[in-house]
């Protein structure tokens, strides 16, 4: 998923990726290896938070039978966003200006040139809304374990 969805990564994130280096000239390969690392760390991290609250939210609904409503009313919103995005061709409005604010704090902080901005950005990166990562999400959300998730993620 990773290698096949390199082109759609290139063309919605290349620029932002490319301005990182541009931070720094002085160390320009530090910043995009720094970056990268956060990414990886980042991407880690919701993998596994992904994979382990799936696999207790399915436990719960197994043994819990009052959950089980807020469970299928939890896949008929998912449902309702994806037809949403489908429709508009594009992100809800309180999607977007959350990740705006984000990245407007982000860009703050990387103007300072501190050594671990690049590496805090990556890490910040995992929360864009971006339909490739989410859908890595989900199979990373179908590992076994946490471990598993994070695994996913960091091979994506």
């Amino acid at each position: 998923m990773g290698l096949a969805g390199g082109p759609h990564c290139v063309a919605m994130c290349g620029a932002a990726c490319a301005g990182i280096a541009q931070a720094s000239p002085a160390h320009r390969n530090l910043s995009l290896w720094s970056f990268q690392l956060g990414r990886v760390v980042g991407y880690s991290a919701l993998g596994a938070l992904a994979a382990a609250s799936l696999q207790g939210l399915g436990w719960l609904t197994i043994h819990s039978a009052a959950l089980r409503p807020v469970w299928s009313l939890f896949h008929v919103a998912a449902l309702v966003l994806g037809v949403m995005l489908l429709l508009q061709a594009r992100q809800p409005v309180w999607l977007e200006n959350t990740a705006r604010r984000v990245w407007a704090r982000a860009r703050a902080f990387a103007a300072r040139r501190t050594w671990g901005a690049p590496v805090i950005i990556g890490m910040l990166w995992a929360l864009l809304p971006c339909g490739l990562l989410y859908s890595a999400l989900l199979v990373a959300s179908l590992a076994g374990s946490a471990a598993g998730g994070a695994m996913v993620m960091a091979l994506f």
